[in-house]
């Protein structure tokens, strides 16, 4: 799944779910009663406009009774990180259990020591590429990268990188993310620098990083972490994220203002998130029923009705388990047949490239 080559599975199957009956994980009994004695899991960086990981977490707690304690919902990938760091011995309230992080982060924190091993009982519907072979760390969803537009300030939306540079979109351009911390913000440099020609790694990553100094040099670029209200306030009417972000802003915003998703016509970037549970979790049965949860088919189809793409996608599709109203709401297939999945060696030198030389090469401080 993750070489540059391989497309999507088409979503616009003309296959009927209609009557589909989910059939969930099965944790042990064991593990729920053992969960529940431990009575909370610690998480982090899980906005719930993220991935509909707000519905996600109420089923949990429904579910399970187990109190949700949530850090930082704002945190990027390598934030996670310094928290399990900065908190080895913390088994207090700001320790994570679980971290959400980008495709490279889950390498780096495994050889760190960072995170203990774990197999969900669904682990063989989890594509090879996309996973720990030891079960430290495995994907949970992924995305494409696009640009979400407030119509009511931009009225020719930007159809590709390149056009991000024209002096009609001055002060309007944002990243999602710090591009020095975040992975949706450096698979947007990333990204850019694709489009513009450069190879897979490490050039495109420098070519990303000079056509950002250039956007900011333009006087295009908002050195702000772009949100749905900085998109409606109009102060960042352009901000570049995720697909299932933004459409997710789309419905919530309801036409006020009206959003339009556009994904870029080159340069088109999935991004695979991971899951781990960290060496040092306080509540480590709390976090392997936690991932029970997510990748069940209940959890999955939670990560589809946020826009996300589940990591078991294509296996439960071929099973006939995706509602085909979900599919229905998803911007077109052929919106994503340019898609390329990085390579890990691909995205370890863009990211060490992007993260070291953003301050240097574009001067954008941001926050």
């Amino acid at each position: 799944m993750l070489n540059r080559t391989t497309r999507l599975l088409s979503l616009t199957t003309a296959i009927a779910f209609a009557g589909t009956t989910l059939s969930v994980a099965a944790p042990s009994e064991e593990l729920i009663a053992a969960a529940k004695a431990e009575g909370q899991l610690t998480t982090i960086a899980l906005p719930h406009d993220w991935c509909g990981y707000g519905e996600i977490i109420k089923s949990f707690k429904d579910k399970y009774g187990i109190q949700v304690n949530e850090l930082n919902p704002d945190a990027g990938s390598g934030d996670e990180i310094e928290a399990i760091k900065a908190n080895k011995d913390n088994k207090g309230p700001q320790a994570p259990d679980v971290i959400d992080v980008g495709f490279t982060f889950g390498t780096t924190a495994k050889a760190a020591g960072l995170l203990q091993p774990y197999k969900v009982s669904t682990w063989d519907s989890i594509p090879d590429d996309a996973k720990d072979a030891e079960g430290y760390w495995y994907g949970d969803y992924y995305g494409v990268l696009a640009f979400e537009v407030n119509k009511d300030i931009i009225k020719d939306a930007p159809q590709d990188w390149a056009d991000l540079l024209k002096p009609e979109f001055a002060n309007a351009v944002a990243h999602s993310g710090d591009p020095r911390a975040s992975t949706q913000a450096i698979l947007s440099v990333y990204a850019a620098g694709l489009s513009l020609g450069g190879k897979p790694g490490e050039e495109a990553a420098q070519k990303g990083l000079e056509f950002f100094r250039d956007v900011n040099k333009a006087g295009n670029f908002v050195p702000v972490i772009g949100k749905a209200a900085s998109l409606a306030q109009g102060s960042t009417p352009i901000v570049i994220r995720w697909d299932y972000n933004a459409l997710a802003d789309r419905d919530t915003l309801n036409g006020n203002p009206e959003v339009e998703v556009i994904i870029p016509k080159t340069g088109v970037v999935a991004g695979v998130y991971v899951q781990g549970i960290s060496a040092y979790a306080p509540h480590p049965n709390a976090a392997k029923l936690w991932m029970e949860h997510l990748y069940s088919d209940e959890g999955q189809i939670g990560y589809l009705k946020g826009y996300c793409h589940p990591i078991r996608f294509n296996a439960m599709a071929k099973e006939g388990k995706i509602p085909q109203d979900l599919l229905d709401k998803l911007p077109p297939a052929e919106a994503y047949q340019k898609a390329v999945f990085p390579t890990l060696e691909e995205l370890d030198k863009s990211q060490a490239a992007i993260t070291k030389n953003w301050d240097s090469v574009v001067g954008a401080n941001v926050q």
